[in-house]
């Protein structure tokens, strides 16, 4: 009836807070999911025990080693088995320079490559530049060692020497024994600035490129095109929205790439092998002629070492597994929280 008035309902009829609860959903997996999720497991289980048994093996190795020499192992610099004087100082120092040298020659170019290649350039040729740089992570490192040592190592030497001649007057960019002129019939180039760090570093910059520039393109791409389109739209041009829109977006993705390409570059052996004048010196002249660096001093001395001298060896390459896998780990959450989204401000 229309003139009716519902009365509320009883108390009773009022659903209490014990029944009012949310259904539990209960995900019916395939058996292709199970065997897929399953493996996936059994994969990263098995990376992990491998990764472990090669940290537990390095560090039962180093033991001797660590015993005999204690810590003068990693303060002094000479390496002299004939006069049981041994040290990574040295080597770790180098380590160091070339891989520093190599990013900060890399990233620039990986950077600006990466830029080009997901804002500037055109749609037929983005395919194209995409699989010249990915094909270039699939060239060996010997190749680029030969590149660098022939064709790359006389210019650099010249490069090296204008540098010293005009900033010398900065400690890292000093030669203390240098030659103002090119010996062209013993060696190409300078000989004073031959086989140094920075030569290295070339050899090593071509080797991490590839990575670090990946990288970065993934990230770059997955940039917002509403906020891209936006910033075009109100008159901004390109570079404009490349800088207010790609680059913070791709802030965690640059620092991710660059710190992968640091891990690659800290392990680079046979290119640096074949390029450096191997000295065991701590020395901050990165133009100079001589170095060393962990890998080539493992790679040069392994095949002649005593079982001294291979311990030792084991132990110089615990300390470059330590120095590796801190940077990748780091540098895989970075990339993780960049390709999440977290951490951008747009």
């Amino acid at each position: 009836m229309s003139g009716e008035v519902l009365a509320p309902p009883a108390l009773s009829e009022v659903p209490g807070p014990d029944e009012d609860r949310p259904r539990q959903i209960t995900a019916r997996h395939s058996v292709q999911d199970q065997v897929f999720v399953h493996s996936a497991r059994g994969v990263g289980l098995l990376v992990l025990v491998i990764v472990s048994s090669i940290g537990v093996f390095l560090g039962a190795q180093s033991v001797p080693t660590l015993d005999h020499y204690g810590l003068s192992f990693f303060t002094e610099f000479r390496w002299l088995p004939s006069q049981d004087r041994i040290g990574i100082a040295a080597v770790v120092v180098g380590t160091i320079q070339v891989a520093l040298i190599g990013i900060l020659i890399a990233v620039p170019l990986a950077l600006l490559t990466a830029l080009f290649i997901s804002d500037w350039a055109p749609a037929w040729l983005r395919p194209t530049l995409v699989r010249l740089v990915d094909l270039m992570a699939a060239v060996p490192g010997i190749v680029f060692g030969l590149w660098v040592l022939f064709v790359m190592q006389p210019p650099a030497t010249e490069v090296a020497h204008w540098i010293s001649k005009y900033f010398g007057w900065f400690p890292l960019l000093h030669v203390r024994t240098d030659v103002d002129y090119p010996i062209w019939n013993q060696a190409p180039g300078y000989p004073s600035y031959a086989g140094s760090a920075f030569v290295a570093a070339i050899a090593v910059t071509m080797m991490i490129f590839p990575m670090a520039c990946s990288v970065m393109r993934e990230v770059f791409m997955e940039a917002p095109a509403g906020e891209k389109e936006a910033a075009l739209a109100l008159g901004a041009t390109r570079w404009a929205m490349v800088r207010t829109v790609v680059l913070p977006f791709g802030r965690s993705g640059i620092v991710g790439g660059t710190m992968l390409a640091l891990g690659r570059a800290l392990g680079e052996t046979i290119s640096v092998v074949m390029v450096i004048s191997q000295a065991f010196e701590i020395k901050p002249y990165v133009l100079e002629s001589g170095t060393s660096t962990i890998s080539s001093l493992i790679a040069s001395s392994f095949k002649e070492a005593s079982p001294s001298q291979l311990s030792a060896l084991l132990t110089a390459g615990f300390v470059l597994f330590v120095m590796t896998l801190v940077v990748n780990s780091l540098a895989a959450r970075i990339v993780a929280r960049s390709r999440s989204g977290k951490g951008t401000e747009l």
